[in-house]
C-alpha cells in the first residue's frame, strides 16, 4: 500500500527533509539563524509594563482616592477588581477597607465620609508594584519607595485620627484570623506525619510542573514558577534545585516549615483535590489563604449546584482545613460525575494577571446558532457533506468518510481540505483576525507506536511531526505594517508555536513510564476558554498582537486510547470587540466537527488507509496568505 505522500509524488524522505527546513523561528522563507539581526525588535515596554504605566497615570489623575484605587484594581479596566482585591496583604486590605470602604469580603460597603480639611494624623501612600499589585503604606511602615519595586512614584493618602483607630481595630482582627488559619494548617499537616506530607508535596510539585505559569502571594512573599524570582518548580527550576520550595520541604519536620510554606502547601493541595492542577491558575495573582480558598470553592459550589439533577454539594460549615478538604473532594466528585456530562464549563482568562475563572455556560442561544448556521452553509458548499448543523454534518461524514483519505481540491487528502475549509470559514464567520487548528501529521505512525507501546519513541517526536493550519483575514495585515509577507510570517510563527503545543500535550496522555515523566509536558486541556488582553506577558502574544482569543480543545480517540487536547480550534482578534460566551459555544461545536473528522480518519487508518497531513508548513502559509491577499484585491464582479 502506498502512502498519501507517495500518491502525491512526494517521498517520505523528501517530506521529512522539507519539515526540517520548516522549523521556527525561520522568517519569510529563510532558515533559522540566517539573518544578521532580528527582523523585528520588540519594544521592551510592550505589553504589561505599558499597561501598568497607563493604569498608574489614571490613578494619579483621579479626583479622589476611591476612584484612584478602582483604576488600579481594574488596571484601567483590564481585569475584574475582585482579583486585585484578593491580592492585597492583610494590612493593605484593612487599610483600603477603612479608607475607601472597599473589600472583597463584604459587598456594598458605604464609602467613608472623609473630611479633607482636617489636618491628617498620618500621611500614608498608595503605590502600584511592577507585578501589578496595589500596595499601601500603613502607620507601621516606612516609605513604599524604599521597600517596593514601584511602577512610578506614590500617591499621598492622608489618614484622620479616626482612620487610625478604625485601621488598628480592623488589622488586629485580620491578623488574628490569619494567625488562626496558620495554626490550623500546621496542625493538619503535622497530623499527617512525614511520609503523608511528602506525598502531598510530590502531588503539588507535579501539579506545579505540569500546568501553566502561576504567581501566588503569601502576605509579602511571592511564590511563582514564572520568569524572574522563581521559587517553585517549572521551566526554570527543576526538582531538587536548592531554590525550589517543595523540594526543600521533603522529609523536613513540621517545626522547620515557615508559616507561609504551610499555608501554601495546604491551599494548593485543596485546589488540586477540587479539580486537578488546572485549578491552581484560578488563584493566579491572589493571596493564598484559607479565606481566599473558601471564597473560590464556594463560588465553584454555587456554579456546580446550578446544574440540575444529582446530589447538590453542601456549603462548608467553617473555613477550617478539614471542612474545606471535604468540600474540595465533594466538588471534584460532582464535577466529574454530573457537571461535565451535563453542562459546558469553560474558563475566562484575564491575561494581565494570568488569572482564570471557571464559568458555567448558559444555553446555546441565537447568536451561537447563527454562527453555526453560517459556517455549516459554507462547508456544505465546499466539502462533500450535508446538513444544517455540525451534528448533521458529522453524521454525514461518519456515513461516508472515505473521501478524507483521498486527494480533494488542492489538498493531498480530504482531511487537509476539511481542516483548512473549517478554519478559513471560522476566520470569516467569527470575524476573527486569525483562526487556526492543530493536530498530528501521521496517524499511522501514532497507531504503530501505540501497538508497539513505544512510549519513549513518542516522547522523542519533533514539533514538525505535528501541524497547525493558520488562516488570517487578509485585512489583518493592517496590524503588521500593512505587509502581506509580515502577515504570512506571523501566521507561520503562530503555526510553529501551535505545533509545539501539540508536542507539549501529547506526552500527558501516555502511561507514566520514566521516559514520559522525564519529558517536559503539560496536562492536556479539556475545556474551552475565552481570553481578554492576552497581549501582556507572553512574548509571542505581544509580537503577534494576540489581544482577545478563544481556545477550544478536543479529545480524539486512537486505538481505544483517549488523547485529550489532541487538537483545538483557536480564534483571535488583535483589537476591537472581545469574544464572548456565545462565540465560545459556537467555536466549541466547530472544533468538535474537526475532531470528529480526525477520529473518522483514525478509523480509516485502522482499516488500512494511510492518511498523512503534508500541508501547512512555512511555504504553504506564505503561498496561502499571498493568494488570499491577491484575491481580496480583485474587484467584485457584478452580475
Amino acid at each position: 500500500m502506498t502512502s498519501s505522500a507517495e500518491r502525491n509524488g512526494t517521498s517520505r524522505r523528501a517530506i521529512n527533509a522539507k519539515k526540517r527546513q520548516s522549523r521556527r523561528p525561520s522568517r519569510l522563507g529563510l532558515l533559522a539563524g540566517a539573518t544578521p539581526k532580528p527582523d523585528r525588535l520588540k519594544d521592551e515596554d510592550a505589553g504589561f509594563p505599558t499597561l501598568l504605566k497607563r493604569a498608574w497615570e489614571k490613578a494619579v489623575e483621579a479626583p479622589d482616592l476611591r476612584t484612584a484605587v478602582n483604576a488600579l484594581l481594574t488596571l484601567d479596566g483590564h481585569v475584574p477588581a475582585d482579583v486585585q482585591l484578593r491580592a492585597l496583604r492583610t494590612a493593605d486590605e484593612a487599610a483600603l477597607k477603612v479608607l475607601c470602604g472597599i473589600s472583597w469580603r463584604e459587598e456594598n460597603l458605604p464609602a467613608p465620609v472623609r473630611d479633607t480639611l482636617e489636618r491628617p494624623a498620618f500621611l500614608g501612600e498608595l503605590g502600584l508594584t511592577t507585578t501589578g499589585r496595589i500596595v499601601v503604606r500603613v502607620p507601621s511602615q516606612g516609605s513604599l519607595a524604599d521597600e517596593e519595586n514601584l511602577v512610578d512614584g506614590v500617591i499621598d493618602v492622608p489618614w484622620s485620627a479616626q482612620d487610625l483607630l478604625d485601621y488598628e481595630s480592623e488589622v488586629n482582627r485580620a491578623a488574628a484570623r490569619y494567625a488562626d488559619q496558620v495554626v490550623d494548617c500546621r496542625q493538619w499537616l503535622a497530623a499527617l506525619g512525614t511520609p503523608a506530607r511528602d506525598e502531598l508535596l510530590e502531588t503539588v510539585r507535579e501539579s506545579a510542573l505540569r500546568t501553566a505559569p502561576f504567581v501566588l502571594h503569601q502576605e509579602g512573599k511571592l511564590y511563582t514558577n514564572f520568569r524572574e524570582g522563581n521559587n517553585l518548580i517549572g521551566k526554570t527550576l527543576w526538582a531538587g534545585h536548592p531554590s525550589e520550595t517543595f523540594s526543600s520541604l521533603l522529609g523536613v519536620e513540621m517545626e522547620r516549615w515557615s508559616d507561609h510554606d504551610a499555608m501554601l502547601v495546604v491551599c494548593l493541595t485543596l485546589l488540586v483535590r477540587s479539580a486537578g492542577a488546572g485549578r491552581i491558575e484560578e488563584a493566579n495573582g491572589t493571596q493564598l489563604t484559607l479565606d481566599h480558598l473558601a471564597y473560590m470553592l464556594e463560588r465553584t459550589r454555587r456554579n456546580y449546584n446550578a446544574v440540575p439533577g444529582g446530589e447538590p454539594v453542601p456549603a462548608a460549615p467553617t473555613h477550617r482545613v478539614e471542612a474545606l478538604n471535604a468540600l474540595a473532594t465533594a466538588l471534584r466528585e460532582r464535577r466529574v460525575g454530573h457537571v461535565l456530562p451535563n453542562a459546558q464549563l469553560y474558563r475566562e482568562i484575564h491575561g494581565a494577571l494570568m488569572h482564570k475563572i471557571e464559568r458555567l455556560a448558559g444555553p446555546y442561544g441565537e447568536v451561537s446558532r447563527q454562527r453555526e448556521a453560517d459556517l455549516t452553509e459554507r462547508l456544505r458548499d465546499r466539502l462533500p457533506v450535508t446538513g444544517a448543523t455540525f451534528e448533521e454534518l458529522s453524521a454525514s461524514l461518519t456515513a461516508a468518510p472515505g473521501w478524507l483519505a483521498r486527494p480533494y481540491g488542492e489538498f493531498g487528502t480530504g482531511l487537509e481540505a476539511l481542516v483548512y475549509e473549517t478554519v478559513a470559514g471560522a476566520t470569516d464567520v467569527f470575524e476573527a483576525d486569525f483562526a487556526m487548528s492543530r493536530g498530528m501529521r501521521s496517524i499511522p505512525e501514532l497507531m504503530r507506536a501505540l501497538r508497539e507501546q513505544s512510549w519513549a519513541e513518542i516522547t522523542k517526536w519533533d514539533i514538525t511531526d505535528f501541524f497547525c493550519c493558520v488562516v488570517p483575514a487578509p485585512a489583518a495585515k493592517r496590524y503588521f505594517e500593512d505587509s502581506v509577507p509580515q502577515l504570512a510570517d506571523t501566521a507561520w510563527a503562530m503555526s510553529s508555536r501551535m505545533q509545539y503545543n501539540s508536542w507539549h500535550f501529547i506526552a500527558g496522555n501516555l502511561p507514566k513510564v520514566p521516559a514520559v515523566v522525564e519529558r517536559d509536558h503539560f496536562i492536556p486541556p479539556t475545556i474551552p476558554d475565552v481570553a481578554f488582553y492576552s497581549d501582556q506577558h507572553h512574548h509571542g502574544h505581544v509580537a503577534a498582537k494576540v489581544r482577545f482569543s478563544i481556545r477550544s480543545p478536543q479529545a480524539v480517540e486512537v486505538m481505544g486510547r483517549k488523547f485529550n487536547g489532541f487538537m483545538d480550534l483557536r480564534l483571535l482578534r488583535c483589537e476591537g470587540r472581545p469574544f464572548d460566551e456565545s462565540d465560545l459555544l459556537a467555536a466549541h461545536r466547530t472544533s468538535g466537527f474537526i475532531a470528529g473528522a480526525m477520529s473518522a480518519a483514525a478509523a480509516l487508518v485502522a482499516e488500512g488507509e494511510d492518511i498523512e497531513v503534508t500541508a501547512f508548513d512555512s511555504e504553504w502559509h506564505l503561498k496561502s496568505v499571498q493568494a488570499a491577499a491577491a484575491s481580496a484585491r480583485q474587484p467584485h464582479q457584478v452580475s
